[in-house]
């Protein structure tokens, strides 16, 4: 609501939030763009200024201390506090350029002689020129150097830093309120609930405000979500505009269990997989020294959301393929016959990338959840997740190597560190060499193969040691968690945090340590009882009706009351519950077809059941126990490898 003239309007807040943005943005444009360049950058990410005295933290404070100033178009009238956001946002942008700066220059330093292909010698020589590089992903140093290599191509030569290679970043469309006071913005908790609160802010009532006059009070309530506790403290939110809405990323600080680096009993190992996208269970470290798991374990299968990103990702490069070569079609001319095309083009491929990063969103968080609720239930003080920051997705096949590099393991790892955090739990990365390979109870390298119950599937999922005095089996990616959980047990007085990142994390792997980090079985294995013949088979006699029943059943009823069936028809409901089907294919289900009018288009035979249950995104992520909880007798061990 308008204070001034007391109206009231959603759309009027929205274009009134729209023209500050645009003001906003275009400035620090402008300023972004006056200062990129290697020397003004190296000032102010360095933290000093020209007389050797320290920048202050907020960027908006440095950026002012430099001298760095900010105007607004000619004929806006625009206060202090407009400015402080543009030179904040500005500020933070020309920081992060540091870091990209240094990388490309390490890369350049150390350019290979095959761009393509480096050797061992000269992976080892660019890490050593960066900062950090030991732990760097190797994806990351890849994507620089090919862009490297396509700035060589078109011009020739290689590029002097990262700001010849490439232009100033886009402008975020946001108003940042956190560099602002209360003569721009005021939040404040309702007195009487604690689920409300009340933003107040200054916006302009015209695209271009010509004077102070122009920009008045409005006042937006706000619910906050149950996941912000009563007792935060709320902070000034970032306003951005998405789909014509207007929404507010509202920070809160709050109090939280301190988490340990040491002194763990009780631990979750997270293996992570391709279909199994998180196979997760506890473990615990007894006071003899003994490792022994807490159950046997769940998964997190993702199955029919990872086909629907793959689907999405095909589209999306056939429609970026079709736009570019509209694009070089048009060339120059804007009032060419497919320059409608092209823009009907960009839009749907805008589309089609929002759907895919809420997929990835939306896939993050539930199975950050699912992992956080895991330690919870098993009193885990700590979660030792699998790293695979360096792991580069080569050599199986152009798809496979595809889906492992869109995998959202970052994003799950970054949320999964945020909601750990509140329950006062650690998240520690551990090295992944090896985990899937030995066994868990006696360190033995595994042989794999097909699962006794699953022969026609394909890959090589089942894991048996060979270790006559051992013989564990099971599925691979359970005997990885018990791996990863172990040897973070173990390996936990070597935990450091990160200075660059603030993680805990566990960078390399002593032999004397993981010599212990084995599994102790809990019981002793029982086989199944013998079932070797021991005399003539029972003659089976051919019978018209199941054995219960002599006379012909009647026919099916049409509900689920009435009298039983003949045969193996089943007496329950007929229809599909809400919840997913626990046992799910990697085909996923599609809109369903409509039914077929006279004269239009026959009618599709694909009519998915579940679709119109509404159950979503949760219909294809399923959180199950493992399949084979107690290990099957091994009869191939003297058959030789299988691997």
């Amino acid at each position: 609501m308008d204070e001034t003239s007391g109206e009231l309007s959603s759309s009027a807040l929205t274009e009134r939030v729209g023209w500050a943005v645009d003001l906003v943005s275009g400035m620090v444009a402008s300023l972004v763009d006056a200062h990129w360049n290697a020397t003004d950058v190296t000032v102010l990410a360095g933290g000093q200024d020209s007389g050797g005295r320290n920048l202050p933290s907020h960027a908006w404070m440095a950026v002012r201390r430099l001298g760095w100033s900010a105007a607004a178009p000619e004929g806006v009238k625009v206060n202090d506090r407009i400015l402080r956001m543009v030179q904040e946002q500005a500020g933070r942008i020309l920081r992060c350029a540091r870091w990209r700066a240094d990388l490309t220059c390490g890369v350049l330093a150390t350019w290979p002689a095959d761009p393509v292909r480096r050797t061992a010698q000269e992976w080892d020589a660019v890490r050593e020129a960066v900062a950090g590089g030991q732990h760097l992903p190797t994806s990351v140093i890849t994507s620089r150097t090919r862009q490297i290599a396509a700035f060589e191509r078109t011009h020739g030569r290689l590029p002097a830093d990262v700001f010849e290679a490439e232009a100033a970043p886009r402008t975020a469309r946001m108003l940042l309120l956190s560099a602002c006071d209360r003569q721009q913005a005021i939040l404040e908790r309702s007195g009487t609930d604690s689920r409300r609160a009340l933003l107040r802010l200054q916006l302009p009532t015209r695209p271009d405000p010509r004077t102070y006059t122009d920009w008045t009070w409005v006042s937006c309530p706000l619910t906050l979500p149950a996941t912000v506790p009563a007792s935060a403290v709320l902070h000034l939110p970032t306003l951005r505009i998405r789909q014509g809405e207007v929404h507010a990323d509202l920070a809160f600080t709050h109090a939280v269990p301190k988490t340990r680096r040491t002194g763990h009993m009780v631990a979750l190992g997270v293996d992570w997989g391709l279909n199994t996208l998180l196979s997760a269970g506890a473990a615990r470290l007894n006071n003899d020294g003994r490792i022994t798991t807490l159950g046997a374990g769940a998964q997190f299968r993702a199955v029919g959301v990872s086909a629907k990103q793959h689907r999405l990702r095909r589209l999306s490069e056939h429609l970026h393929a079709k736009a570019d070569h509209y694009q070089r079609l048009i060339s120059q001319d804007t009032d060419h016959c497919l320059a409608v095309r092209h823009a009907v083009l960009t839009g749907e491929i805008t589309a089609v990338s929002e759907r895919r990063s809420h997929l990835n969103q939306a896939l993050a968080w539930s199975a950050a959840r699912w992992a956080v609720d895991q330690a919870i239930a098993a009193g885990a003080t700590v979660i030792y997740l699998e790293d695979l920051r360096s792991m580069e997705a080569k050599g199986m096949g152009a798809s496979i190597n595809t889906r492992l590099s869109q995998q959202v393991r970052g994003q799950i790892a970054d949320r999964m560190r945020y909601l750990a955090a509140e329950a006062g739990i650690a998240v520690v990365t551990v090295p992944a060499r090896n985990t899937s390979r030995h066994c868990p109870q006696c360190l033995t390298p595994l042989r794999h193969r097909k699962a006794p119950d699953r022969p026609t599937a394909p890959g090589w999922k089942w894991a048996l040691c060979p270790n006559p005095g051992c013989g564990w089996q099971g599925d691979r990616d359970q005997g990885a968690w018990q791996r990863i959980a172990a040897r973070g047990l173990m390996h936990q007085a070597t935990t450091m945090t990160d200075r660059a990142s603030g993680q805990m994390v566990i960078h390399s792997v002593a032999d004397k340590l993981e010599s212990k980090a084995a599994i102790t079985p809990t019981a002793p294995q029982v086989g199944r009882k013998d079932r070797s013949k021991t005399g003539p088979t029972r003659r089976q006699t051919t019978r018209p009706a199941p054995r219960r029943r002599r006379a012909p059943s009647p026919t099916g009823s049409s509900g689920p009351a009435g009298q039983r069936p003949e045969g193996h028809a089943h007496t329950d409901q007929h229809v599909l519950p809400r919840a997913a089907h626990r046992h799910q294919g990697v085909t996923t289900i599609s809109t369903p077809s409509p039914r077929p009018r006279p004269g239009g288009p026959p009618f599709s035979r694909h009519r998915p059941r579940g679709a119109a249950l509404g159950a979503g995104f949760h219909l294809h992520a399923h959180a199950t126990r493992p399949r084979w909880a107690i290990p099957l007798p091994d009869t191939t061990s003297g058959t030789g490898s299988l691997s």
